[in-house]
């Protein structure tokens, strides 16, 4: 399809709440199309639909080799917890401390509207909630404890 332009940090699009998605059809399909090449593209872990400026509960996470789109995610159980480091597509170089859920599950929909489940544990749980947020205008920033020197990031 087409890779989209990520939005930045100061773009105030990003502080937006999205809206529900309501329409499962070719749009839809295009957009989430997008922005499986925009994620591969950009090597990321995963993209919600507000980072390429669509104000959608629309979001996509790769897990290994495996891609899971969750349209319209909730979160409906959380367990654990764990301080570990963030990145965001939005915010290149910068990288912080976050605490978030050990494990999570989330029921959403799929591309043509079917609801599942999903859990995800460690890094998976943290992409779950770091995209969901993206979808209530909250960036990671907002969590930091304590920001860390991109340098330093993957030194332990």
């Amino acid at each position: 399809m087409g890779i989209r332009n990520i939005l930045k940090d100061d773009d105030p699009l990003l502080r937006k709440t999205s809206k529900t998605v309501g329409e499962f059809g070719e749009r839809l399909h295009i957009l989430l199309d997008d922005m499986r090449d925009t994620l591969i593209a950009a090597d990321g872990a995963g993209l919600a639909a507000p980072q390429v400026g669509v104000l959608r509960r629309a979001v996509i996470v790769l897990n290994e080799d495996k891609l899971i789109e969750l349209i319209n995610p909730e979160i409906t159980e959380i367990n654990g917890e764990i301080i570990e480091p963030e990145g965001c597509l939005s915010i290149p170089g910068i990288f912080g401390t976050v605490n978030r859920p050990l494990f999570v599950k989330v029921r959403a929909q799929d591309r043509n509207g079917n609801y599942f489940e999903v859990s995800g544990e460690g890094m998976l749980a943290r992409a779950f909630c770091h995209e969901i947020d993206h979808l209530n205008g909250i960036l990671f920033t907002d969590k930091v404890i304590e920001y860390i020197d991109p340098e330093n990031i993957n030194k332990e």
